[in-house]
Formats: C-alpha cells, sequence, structure tokens
C-alpha cells in the first residue's frame, strides 16, 4: 500500500443529500484502497456537509460554481492523481485501480471513464438510452482522471465555464499532446438521474449554455462538432434497433434532446447579448 500513488477524489456539492452518501460509498468501496476524498461544497442549506464529515475529515466551503470547487479541492489534494466526479454518481469497484494501472503503463493527459445513467423517471430512463449511445464517442466523452503534474500545467478548469469545463480541458490537452493522449478505462460511473424532469434537464442546459460562448470561442472546432444536433441525430439513428426497441422511450428521447437543444441555443443567443 505504502509504495502505490495516493489518488485524491474531489467531488463538488450543492444541496446533494439525497445523493452523496451513495456516492462516498462507493469510493469506500473501491479496489483500490490508497484515497483521500475532498468534498468542496458550495453553501449548501440541506446536511450535505454533515453526511460528508462521516466519511472524510476534507469538507471544503467554495463557490460560485463547480469549476471554482474543482480547482480548490485541487489546490487541497495531495495525490499524484485527481478525479472529478460529481455528487450523483456512484463508481464501480475498479474504477480508481483501473486508472491508475493505465496512466503508470501508458504516456497520457487524461483518462475518460464511460458513464451509465440509472434512473426512476420516464425522463430518466430517456436519459439513459441517450448516454447509452455516447459510450466511446471521443467527441463526447469527457476525461476524469489526471495526473496532478497535468492538471497544474493545463492551469485545472476554466472557472469562466459551468458545463462545458469537463470538455475544455481535456480538449486543451488533446490540441497539444494529440488525440491518443486521452485514454479510457472500461469500468463505468453510475450516473443517478433520479427522478428526472424534463422540465429541470431543459433548465440546466439552459443554464450551462450562458457560459458556452466562452468555450466556443476557446475550442471552435468541438463545438461545432458538439453542438450541431444533426450530428447527435445521425448518432442516434446508426442504431435505429437500440433506439426504437422500446418505441415510447425512442420517441420520448428524441423530443427530450430536441428540446435541449432548444432551450440550449436560447441559452446560448441569450449570452451573445
Amino acid at each position: 500500500m505504502n509504495n502505490k500513488p495516493l489518488v485524491s477524489i474531489i467531488i463538488p456539492t450543492k444541496n446533494e443529500e439525497k445523493n452523496i452518501e451513495v456516492c462516498l460509498k462507493s469510493i469506500k468501496s473501491q479496489a483500490y484502497k490508497k484515497i483521500e476524498t475532498i468534498v468542496v461544497d458550495n453553501n449548501s442549506k440541506d446536511k450535505t456537509r454533515e453526511i460528508a464529515r462521516k466519511y472524510t475529515k476534507l469538507v471544503f466551503n467554495k463557490g460560485p460554481e463547480r469549476s471554482a470547487q474543482r480547482n480548490y479541492g485541487a489546490k487541497k489534494a495531495k495525490g499524484n492523481y485527481l478525479l472529478f466526479i460529481d455528487a450523483d454518481m456512484k463508481l464501480s469497484k475498479n474504477v480508481v485501480k483501473e486508472c491508475v494501472e493505465m496512466i503508470k503503463t501508458e504516456i497520457n493527459g487524461g483518462i475518460v471513464i464511460p458513464e451509465k445513467s440509472i434512473g426512476k423517471s420516464f425522463w430518466a430512463k430517456c436519459k439513459a438510452l441517450e448516454r447509452s449511445f455516447y459510450i466511446g464517442v471521443d467527441w463526447i466523452e469527457a476525461a476524469r482522471f489526471f495526473s496532478k503534474e497535468i492538471f497544474n500545467e493545463f492551469k485545472g478548469y476554466d472557472e469562466k465555464q459551468t458545463g462545458t469545463e469537463d470538455f475544455d480541458l481535456p480538449q486543451r490537452i488533446k490540441d497539444r499532446f494529440g488525440g491518443n493522449s486521452i485514454l479510457r478505462i472500461n469500468s463505468f460511473i453510475y450516473h443517478h438521474e433520479g427522478n428526472l424532469s424534463l422540465f429541470y434537464t431543459l433548465k440546466k442546459k439552459y443554464y450551462y449554455a450562458k457560459t458556452a460562448k466562452t468555450y466556443a470561442k476557446s475550442n471552435s472546432k468541438y463545438f461545432k462538432q458538439q453542438a450541431n444536433p444533426l450530428n447527435r441525430y445521425v448518432l442516434y439513428f446508426s442504431d435505429p434497433i437500440k433506439l426504437f426497441r422500446n418505441p415510447l422511450l425512442g420517441i420520448g428521447m428524441l423530443f427530450m434532446k430536441t428540446t435541449e437543444f432548444i432551450g440550449g441555443g436560447l441559452g446560448y443567443l441569450i449570452s451573445l447579448f
């Protein structure tokens, strides 16, 4: 254990009392044990910090947004490697183990961990279907695991961005070191969508899109590919059997994604004025 590198897992939170314990339990259950857990809260009004302190002493308060929370957590981290996850995520058992093994044997700038969505509501199931199309698609998946050296070299996440910072950092790394610098493991992160509503997902896309102009300016090639609805629909219809295995879910997913593009487009246009 003493010879193994320390991994710092950083979790930004805000009113996450419903999710945070499942997330922290999944960290405690990792096959790889040399981990420190850092929770950076943003003025939660619920019991998020109280629950987090049952699992780690490294609980801080910082805002105003997720990028700043993540960068603050990285400054507090003592680990050789950094893993950034959200409070509504659950790590499968071998995630950290696979990341450490890969990053030690390969020259790379970051590691993608594929995600699966799970949830109870109809719209959560639609989101799970949507996310299933993104596994292995390099212009959608984003790296979450980095060496601290690389993270610091690229000055971490862009604090002017919210939502798009996930893509921005790995793409800056790829631009310098090439596409092969971002690798991926096989173990999954499970994203708990809960009782996701259509209104909530539209509100989130609208909110994130308000800082997308910063991302579009610095990552114009990637932004055009990701923001073009046609690229997504081509991806979905590339596997029509999966898309319409459950016709109601398939139609619901396409409707949800169309409305998300409209909501995101409005947020982006408003940010330009």
